[in-house]
């Protein structure tokens, strides 16, 4: 059988079959060190094997410390690590295999579920505290605990991952002005005695870590590493939000001195002490609104972490923020330092004054803000059309003007929670609720049109004045979006509910109706007319795909892993030759979405990861690692890139490099200590990019000059 290909950088063009005895059989995922696989042994056994890139195995000095690591890593044990099960650091590709847990991280779990339930916070304390109590004991300090390096199994978190995430030639040493670690998760010592780093700093670790599983944040809040670090050893913890009993708790472990702090038997005998009703269901949290079935699959990243931000120590006479980010350019100036980028309403045809004015300056647009509807939080989503910019929010509909931000009409639909973003669709705004009610709207006054109930589990999408529904049976029908009158029908030979997809505008409109095999081997895709429900074309496809657009004649789809729900790679479908081109994602993502732009796939994932692929040129273009949490899908008028996060921010990335470009305020509401889910994307037009916001607002800006949002 012929070697798998990587899918990172030249270095890694061919990866081995096996490593010892164990056969790779899919990738988990990959860092600066190398690429983390699933594996199994000789007797089935499933492991996670890290097999180390091929530039650092050829590095005496990296195989020293690898060395060092794998004997740091087989000295733990216990039932809240992933214990060694073999490594050949000696091997021309130096690994180690862990036993496989299944399981997310607990960064995955809070960005797609948002923060964790007090009882479920007390839980993963003690067992964080034990995980420490275990590799403590036998010597051993971790240097990197964070949500990353956290994994949440059924019986309780694995910590993973000892000191060696993303390691670089500068990395490799903790050199004077140097050191390793990721800035909202590191002590106050890790910055000014870096040599000196001892057990008492995974306890301060341990101590943002729950901060972020109770808030969704870090006590220490930035998007820029410095002013972290400058926080951490100078400010006061932001604790708002954590359970009250466990806030005293947690400050002692946030203590600037490392001698103030709990050891984590301390730590346990005193959650005995807070808590002595821990219940025994399984650790993994009940799933909530925005997670898929088995997502518990978030696994495919057990021995995965993210990668540390190499920074420099923090001097005590540092006096200011300002002091902060002089010292800081200095040293990226002299020094070369990597820093990841992580970073109820009125009648119809009412007019209604927005809450914040609208801002038009003499030199052009100047933005707005409008929150029409007091009281409603969750972000509305919009959609351009009939001169209006016309939006749905949790029981309202409103219209806006898409120039100042005033109010046109609003209506309010009690109770209503709209499961669909609107549509225009036949000269109307169509809306579905959660119950499966379709109602229409004319957009210039809000009077309703018409109103229709379908099954609640009866997939809908609009093709122009069509209204294509799906059946379980495998049938997709088109009919008249007014009347409901079916004007055809569309067997498909899988006989299972099509996904429907439609791409382009008026005759250009292409319906596409995919279904994968139970096998999970392959993807069937029809192509169709929405207006006659003729099949164009059908094509059985490797792989499990979803079709994210097309354009120029190709058909763009994403590929994902069956096991794990990792997106993998982009899929390029060539409609008049049949052929395909896939091009591997350098780093797999979850709950990936994308579109496309010039024959140009931008794919965002719910981890952060930003990525730009060229399937033409069958390469990725750029990586942005970024600090969105559930991000929206990304829009692009191909010059940026434009989405926004679960805080509020709307966030803009340079299309071509890759680089941000400017981002908003964030515009959370009073919840500050929650997070959204089901961002709406934002709307590119006339020049501005319009978004709605979780604090129930709607805000527009100039697309042409991001780095003045």
């Amino acid at each position: 059988m012929a070697p798998r290909h990587s899918t990172g950088a030249g270095a890694e063009a061919e990866l081995p079959e096996y490593a010892g005895h164990y056969r790779l059989e899919s990738r988990l995922g990959s860092g600066g060190m190398g690429v983390v696989h699933l594996a199994r042994s000789a007797s089935g056994m499933r492991v996670a094997v890290k097999v180390v890139h091929a530039e650092f195995a050829r590095d005496p000095e990296f195989r020293g410390r690898f060395r060092q690591e794998v004997a740091a890593a087989r000295r733990v044990s216990g039932a809240f690590t992933a214990p060694v099960v073999d490594a050949d650091p000696e091997a021309d590709r130096p690994w180690m295999a862990t036993l496989f847990i299944p399981g997310p991280t607990l960064s995955q779990e809070v960005k797609r579920n948002g923060p964790m339930e007090p009882a479920q916070v007390r839980r993963l304390m003690a067992g964080l505290a034990e995980a420490l109590r275990d590799i403590h004991r036998v010597g051993v300090v971790h240097r990197d605990l964070k949500p990353g390096n956290v994994l949440l199994a059924d019986d309780g978190p694995k910590v993973i991952d000892f000191g060696i995430s993303r390691p670089k030639d500068s990395e490799l040493r903790t050199e004077t002005g140097k050191l390793i670690g990721t800035p909202p998760f590191m002590a106050p010592e890790q910055f000014r005695r870096p040599r000196e780093v001892g057990p008492a700093a995974d306890v301060f670790a341990l101590g943002s870590v729950i901060v972020h599983a109770a808030t969704g944040r870090g006590p220490f809040d930035s998007d820029s590493p410095y002013v972290v670090a400058y926080q951490v050893v100078h400010d006061e913890p932001e604790l708002a939000g954590v359970p009250e009993s466990l806030t005293p708790l947690v400050r002692r472990c946030l203590a600037k001195e490392p001698e103030d702090r709990p050891t984590p038997d301390e730590l346990m005998l005193a959650l005995r002490s807070v808590a002595a009703s821990y219940d025994t269901q399984a650790f993994i949290p009940a799933q909530r609104e925005g997670v898929a079935d088995g997502g518990a699959a978030d696994g495919g990243e057990a021995s995965v972490a993210e990668g540390p931000v190499v920074v420099a120590p923090v001097r005590r006479r540092w006096r200011g923020r300002r002091a902060v980010l002089a010292a800081t350019a200095s040293v990226l100036a002299v020094g070369g330092v990597v820093a990841a980028v992580q970073w109820a309403g009125s009648g119809p045809g009412q007019d209604a004054r927005p809450q914040a004015a609208p801002a038009v300056t003499a030199a052009g647009f100047g933005g707005w803000r409008s929150k029409p509807v007091a009281g409603v939080a969750g972000a509305p989503r919009c959609v351009l059309g009939a001169g209006r910019l016309l939006c749905a929010a949790n029981g309202a509909v409103f219209a806006l003007d898409p120039v100042e931000g005033s109010v046109v009409w609003r209506r309010a639909f009690a109770g209503a929670r709209w499961s669909q973003p609107p549509t225009l669709a036949g000269g109307l705004l169509r809306l579905r609720d959660q119950s499966g009610r379709l109602t229409a709207l004319d957009p210039g006054t809000g009077r309703t049109r018409g109103e229709r109930e379908l099954p609640g589990d009866t997939g809908t999408r609009y093709a122009g004045d069509t209204l294509l529904t799906t059946r379980a049976d495998g049938v997709v029908t088109g009919a008249d979006s007014d009347s409901g009158r079916e004007r055809w029908r569309l067997p498909l030979p899988d006989r299972v509910r099509p996904r429907v997809d439609v791409f382009g505008a008026g005759s250009g409109y292409a319906g596409y109706a995919t279904v994968t095999s139970v096998d999970t081997r392959s993807t069937r895709v029809t192509a169709f007319d929405p207006g006659s429900g003729a099949a164009r074309w059908s094509e059985r496809m490797s792989g499990v795909l979803e079709p994210v657009g097309a354009e120029g004649g190709f058909v763009y789809f994403l590929e994902t892993d069956p096991e794990y729900g990792y997106t993998t790679a982009v899929v390029r479908y060539a409609v008049k030759s049949g052929g395909t081109r896939r091009v591997p994602l350098p780093s797999p993502g979850p709950d990936v979405r994308a579109t496309v732009r010039d024959g140009v796939v931008y794919l965002f994932a719910a981890n952060g990861g930003l990525d730009a692929v060229a399937p033409a040129a069958g390469k990725p273009l750029w990586h942005l690692e970024t600090t969105v949490s559930q991000g929206s899908a990304p829009v692009t008028d191909g010059r940026r890139v434009y989405f926004t996060a679960a805080d509020g921010r709307l966030l803009a990335v340079d299309a071509r490099r890759g680089t941000l470009a400017g981002q908003t305020r964030p515009r959370l509401g009073a919840r500050t200590d929650r997070l959204a889910t089901g961002l709406p994307a934002p709307v590119l037009a006339l020049g501005h990019v319009y978004a709605g916001a979780p604090d129930g607002s709607v805000f527009a800006v100039d697309a042409g000059d991001p780095a003045a949002w």
